[in-house]
C-alpha cells in the first residue's frame, strides 16, 4: 500500500481534501488528519474492516477500545446508554469542544470492536476543522486514535505521522504542527468520577466543575 499525502490548512482545510478524506473513511480505509490536539487517525466506526484495518496500522490488541469524536452533545447522546449522568452534561458544557474525552456508558449501536466489548464509550467533541469537517460530511461519529504504532511516540505533524504510517494507511492530511498535547481522559462510568490520563484539562479543572455537583 502507498500511503498518499495531501498538504491541507488544518483551520481552513480545503473542501476537496476533506470530500478526499470523507470518501476514503465511506471506502472502509484509514486517514491520518490534524485535531486540534495531536495527529489521529479516522476510520469509520461502523466498518469492522475500518476497525480492523486501524488496529493493525497501530499494532494494537483487538481486545483493546477505540475511541470516537462527535461533533455536539446531541450525537454522544445518541450513542451513550441512557440516561447519561449529570457529570456528563457538566463536563461537555464546560470543555466541549476541547481536549477532553469522556468515558461513558455505550449503547449497542456502535460494534463490540470499537467499546472491546466493555460496555464504555470513550468520546470527544474536537475543535478541529478537520475532524468537524469530516463528521459533517459522513454524518456519523468517526474512530479517532492517536496516528502512532503502539508504544511509539504520537505525531505532531503530517510527516511524523507518514514516518509511522507509511505503507499502513491510505491517506495522510498534512496540516502541519500541532502543539501536541493530548487530551485528557475522565471515566465516568463509576459512582466516583476517575481520572485516566491528564492533558489538556487539568484535573484541578475538573475538580472544580464536578465539585460544583
Amino acid at each position: 500500500m502507498r500511503t498518499k499525502l495531501i498538504e491541507i490548512d488544518a483551520k481552513q482545510p480545503d473542501a476537496a481534501a476533506l470530500d478526499a478524506a470523507a470518501e476514503a473513511i465511506k471506502a472502509g480505509k484509514v486517514v491520518a488528519a490534524p485535531s486540534d490536539t495531536l495527529y489521529v487517525l479516522f476510520a469509520d466506526p461502523f466498518s469492522l474492516n475500518a476497525v480492523s484495518s486501524a488496529f493493525r496500522a497501530k499494532g494494537r490488541e483487538l481486545t483493546r477500545s477505540l475511541p470516537i469524536l462527535v461533533d455536539s452533545m446531541t450525537m454522544a447522546e445518541d450513542y451513550a446508554a441512557s440516561p447519561l449522568s449529570p457529570r456528563f452534561y457538566l463536563l461537555a458544557r464546560r470543555f466541549w469542544p476541547g481536549p477532553l474525552t469522556i468515558i461513558m456508558p455505550s449503547s449497542t449501536l456502535l460494534p463490540l470492536k470499537v467499546t472491546g466489548n466493555t460496555g464504555r464509550l470513550a468520546v470527544r467533541q474536537s475543535a478541529s476543522a478537520v475532524a468537524n469537517g469530516l463528521i459533517g460530511r459522513l454524518g456519523t461519529p468517526v474512530i479517532a486514535t492517536s496516528a502512532n504504532r503502539s508504544g511509539a511516540p504520537t505525531c505532531r505533524s503530517g510527516i511524523e505521522a507518514l514516518g509511522s504510517m507509511d505503507g499502513r494507511i491510505d491517506l495522510i492530511l498534512d496540516g502541519g504542527e500541532v502543539d501536541g498535547l493530548g487530551a485528557t481522559t475522565v471515566d465516568i462510568t463509576e459512582p466516583e468520577w476517575k481520572l485516566i490520563k491528564e492533558g489538556g484539562v487539568s484535573q484541578a479543572q475538573l475538580e472544580d466543575c464536578l465539585n460544583a455537583m
